[in-house]
This record gives structure tokens, sequence and C-alpha cells, in this order.
């Protein structure tokens, strides 16, 4: 099927005139930390709890189902305590991007970016923790793949919708018709992000490459992961836009490195039935 999208004019913005509203400051201090191999329990619970109210998002988060607690933790230094630095770290960008997108998630073509973004997010926690890599470090990764697409849809949501609720095509299609709208699209607004707001240099790749190909030389690193991962969520129902033609999804099981395709043994109508449940849960919390 060729694909199509929408004519949204000549109108592109330059980078200067985006008029980008701040990221959650807490969230984006705890990001700049995710390299942080010295980071304590008093660090970051202090900078969590200096705003209020984001703490308290998070902890409702953290008391989520999806987390399991036996004893409901009554603050972020317990929360910490008993699920760790890292996971907290991603549960906190996790906050920090549904906190960013704001109003918008309202809208139903916006809130699929989010859930695209919170998928690709489960899916890489869980390969990531069949290998060698860091599944914490993979589900902040994730959270973050779309940052870009995440701050077009605030710019500009409603020719954004139109844009996502009119094309039809494959995923990296539709970076073409943000190029017309926006002047750049989403993974060029990634890495000015990752630039301006100086996150860690580990983040920049899956924040910008995630819709280039897997490598041919073997390579599986968090940026490798975050590609299959991102189409994965498509593939199981969770694309970015209702218009997207995903890869099917035995072909994408085949990118995987030998271990993680051998130990990751779950089919794809069970994938997007824990990923619903685990949306679900987020989202009501």
């Amino acid at each position: 099927m060729e694909s199509r999208r929408p004519s949204n004019g000549s109108d592109a913005l330059p980078w200067a005139h985006l008029r980008l509203p701040p990221f959650p400051q807490v969230a984006l201090q705890v990001l700049k930390l995710v390299d942080d191999e010295n980071l304590s329990l008093r660090r970051l619970s202090d900078l969590i709890s200096a705003d209020a109210a984001f703490a308290n998002e998070v902890l409702i988060v953290a008391n989520s189902m999806r987390y399991a607690l036996r004893f409901p933790a009554t603050s972020i230094m317990q929360a910490i305590a008993v699920l760790g630095l890292r996971t907290l770290q991603g549960l906190c960008v996790t906050v920090g991007v549904r906190a960013y997108l704001g109003k918008q998630m309202a809208e139903p073509a916006l809130r699929n970016v989010w859930r695209h973004n919170l998928a690709c997010a489960l899916i890489a926690e869980q390969l990531g923790s069949l290998g060698t890599g860091d599944k914490n470090v993979a589900y902040t990764a994730g959270i973050l793949h779309d940052v870009g697409r995440v701050a077009l849809a605030v710019v500009r949501p409603k020719a954004y919708a139109v844009l996502l609720n009119e094309y039809r095509g494959p995923a990296d299609g539709i970076l073409d018709g943000e190029r017309v709208l926006f002047g750049m699209d989403h993974c060029d607004t990634g890495r000015q992000l990752v630039e301006e707001w100086k996150l860690p240099e580990a983040l920049a790749a899956p924040v910008t490459k995630h819709h280039q190909p897997r490598r041919s030389d073997g390579e599986w690193d968090t940026a490798e992961l975050i590609k299959v991962s991102c189409r994965l969520a498509d593939a199981v129902g969770f694309p970015a836009f209702t218009g997207c033609e995903p890869a099917p999804y035995d072909e994408l099981l085949k990118e995987l490195p030998d271990r993680e395709r051998e130990l990751f043994q779950v089919d794809a109508p069970t994938l997007a039935a824990e990923i619903t449940k685990s949306i679900q849960v987020i989202e009501r919390a």
C-alpha cells in the first residue's frame, strides 16, 4: 500500500520559534543522573521530594498494581528502598512525560503517542532483563525515545493530531509530514532536546535513531534494543498513529540476538494483553 500524508502547507517553524514548554524540572534533573554510578538513595529522594506535587504523582504510580508493593509506600525514600534507585528514575520519567503532554492527553491521537512510548518502554524493559544490559536503563530509554514527538504534540496539538489521524503508511514515513508541518521531524526534535536539556549522551541514540534499520554488524546495545522495541509496540497494537503499517511480529523477533530471541517466549496477543493491563494501571494512578 502506498503511504499517504496530508498536505499541511509550507508553514514550518524554525527551531527557535517552536516555543517548547519546559519539561518538568524534577524529571529532567533525575534524567541527568542516569549515568551517575554514585547516585545515593538520599540524593534521589531529596531531589524528587523537593516538588511535593511531582512526588505525590510518583508515589501514586509507585503504589499502583504494576509495581505490586507488599505495603504501600508513604514516602519517596521508602519507595526507592523497595523498588530501587533505577526503577524510581524510570518511574519519574514516566510521570514527567505524562505531565509534559498534560491536557493534550484528552485528544485520542495524542494519547496514542503516550501509549506508544509506554508500550515501547515496557517491551524494552522485558528485553533488557534477558541480556547483559540494564532493564531500567532500557525502560527509561523506551519511555523517552519519542520525546521529540511528544514535544511536537505539545507545540501544535491540533495540526499534529490531523497528521497523525490522516497518515497511512510505515512508521518512519510520517517523518516527511512532520518536516512539512514543523520544519523538522520528531527525531531531529529529540536530538535538539537532548542537547538543550543536557541529557546523558547514552540517551541520544535511542531518541534520534529509533527509526533507522538495525545495524548489520549484530551490535546489540540500548539504541538497537529500542529500535526493535519501538516496532514491536507497533506490531502488537500500540502504534503512535492509527494508520501505521507495522512489520509482522514474527519477523521482528528474528531481529533479536540469539539469547533474547530464545528467552523472549511471548506471543503477540499475550504481550498486547500485558501491555494493556500495565497502561490501564498507570493511567488510573
